[in-house]
């Protein structure tokens, strides 16, 4: 199956006086399964739905292989959608709807009932050919549409927000699923989603955008190791975020908070007067030592594998996650507690 890459230049696209994409520059790699990541309103179905040629035109730049397709009309571009809704024919049955597209394109009846039995296999749902829609599972009718879009041999494979009909379960399962299938296809795929868990297990690297704007382009780990801003690293998992400056003195190295306290610093990265710790780079301990935070545990809960505090440390409220070990004691609300940043990457912004 044919795999392009896709390079977007300084797109700009707006609904009437609102402007959706402010200035878009991106290059997704042939083969790469890629996420837009960003919350409602962010502009990432917006720039999905622009590659595919829905909605206003764009202004800017929007390159498939070699190829520009601003302007183009969405089935000439080569590329393949499956929706949030699944979008499949109600009077149709599983391989009439997965045939649709060879159809269109006059594909050789013979040639179409071949390419519709390996496709149904590639989704493991052959069994159900003669099904209707609305005998299918949740599930079954995503592999359905996803079947019917990578059928007619797209170069890019878009897919929008796909697994947010499901529920929790079956998302698992299913982005797992989306990941094999894009794996043994080896198809450029783009994946939208507000879920960063779903970014984050299935993405080989993703965009985060805000205000239609790109925040940052890298890997899931990248992102939030060293987010790019505070939007990142407050949208990427939780982070706490305390103010102030470092100071160093020899070998040493520590953070000064606005109000004063003094936690040590194994080192850094980047420059700033904020410090992001997430929660699992932070240790509460019972005894005071040098550099570390004092504080009260305002709140706890048990999640199975961790025991997550909230401890009100140096003005602030800081979560804290710490491995849950059987038959160990907890630590109770109201207790004193100091805290020690445990982690040799603290990222400054």
């Amino acid at each position: 199956m044919a795999k392009a890459g896709i390079k977007i230049e300084n797109v700009h696209l707006s609904f009437g006086k609102t402007k959706v994409l402010k200035g878009v520059d991106l290059e997704i790699r042939p083969g790469e399964f890629f996420a837009f990541l960003g919350p409602s309103g962010s502009g990432k179905s917006t720039l999905l739905r622009a590659i595919a040629g829905f909605g206003p035109t764009p202004k800017g730049r929007i390159l498939i292989g070699e190829r520009d397709v601003v302007g183009l009309d969405p089935w000439s571009r080569n590329v393949g959608m499956v929706f949030q809704s699944y979008a499949l024919w109600p009077h149709m049955s599983v391989r009439d709807n997965v045939a649709f597209g060879l159809r269109e394109r006059r594909v050789p009846t013979a040639d179409a009932k071949r390419r519709v039995g390996e496709v149904l296999d590639l989704v493991g749902l052959a069994h159900l050919a003669e099904r209707m829609p609305n005998q299918l599972s949740g599930g079954q009718q995503q592999r359905i549409a996803l079947a019917r879009t990578i059928i007619v041999e797209p170069e890019v494979l878009l897919l929008d927000e796909p697994l947010s009909n499901l529920d929790a379960g079956l998302r698992v399962q299913m982005r797992r699923e989306l990941l094999r299938l894009q794996r043994q296809l080896g198809l450029t795929t783009i994946f939208v989603t507000h879920d960063q868990e779903e970014a984050n297990t299935t993405s080989d690297r993703m965009a985060v955008l805000d205000g239609g704007v790109i925040q940052q382009v890298g890997s899931p780990q990248e992102l939030y190791d060293r987010p790019a801003n505070l939007f990142v690293a407050n949208f990427l998992g939780t982070a706490n975020i305390l103010k102030g400056q470092v100071e160093i003195d020899g070998d040493e190295m520590r953070f000064v908070t606005e109000t004063g306290d003094t936690l040590g610093l194994p080192s850094v990265i980047g420059s700033g007067t904020n410090v992001v710790l997430r929660p699992q780079n932070i240790t509460i301990q019972q005894t005071e030592s040098k550099d570390t935070l004092q504080g009260e545990i305002l709140h706890r809960e048990f999640l199975g594998s961790q025991i997550r505090y909230l401890v009100r440390a140096a003005g602030a409220e800081i979560v804290v996650d710490q491995s849950h070990v059987p038959e160990h004691s907890w630590f109770e609300n109201g207790a004193t507690v100091h805290l020690r940043a445990n982690t040799a990457g603290a990222v400054l912004l």
